[in-house]
């Protein structure tokens, strides 16, 4: 269920169905939503819109203005998007450093066969 909040107009059908088709994208990801809610302003130069979306790990919130309400809603599903996706590629990052592992048996043998062979080369 999504909460659409606006100030100064009425939030038509139209406009609500857009609002929701652009939340739906994010379901690509397979994240529940928690308590979707969206704020739609008029301004002098137009609209601003905000939404603030719970996932599971974080908050998303994105905030786009247009002289057109519609490309102000495509801006901001683009940048809740872009949240999304960032933080669920987030462990694949090159800055994200995976446990460490224990050396096994055999690789232990092959480093002291190895240090025993530079020992013997280098002794001269």
């Amino acid at each position: 269920m999504i909460k659409i909040t606006s100030k100064d107009f009425e939030v038509t059908t139209p406009i609500r169905e857009r609002i929701e088709s652009r939340l739906e994208k994010l379901s690509r990801h397979d994240v529940q939503l928690i308590n979707p809610h969206v704020i739609i302003g008029q301004e002098k130069q137009g609209f601003k819109i905000e939404a603030s979306v719970g996932i599971p790990s974080n908050t998303l919130f994105a905030q786009a203005k247009d002289k057109d309400l519609y490309a102000a809603i495509n801006a901001m599903g683009q940048k809740l998007e872009k949240q999304l996706n960032r933080l669920s590629h987030k462990p694949e990052g090159a800055r994200y450093t995976a446990p460490a592992t224990s050396p096994t048996p055999e690789s232990a043998e092959l480093d002291d066969e190895y240090e025993e062979t530079i020992d013997k080369e280098y002794a001269a």
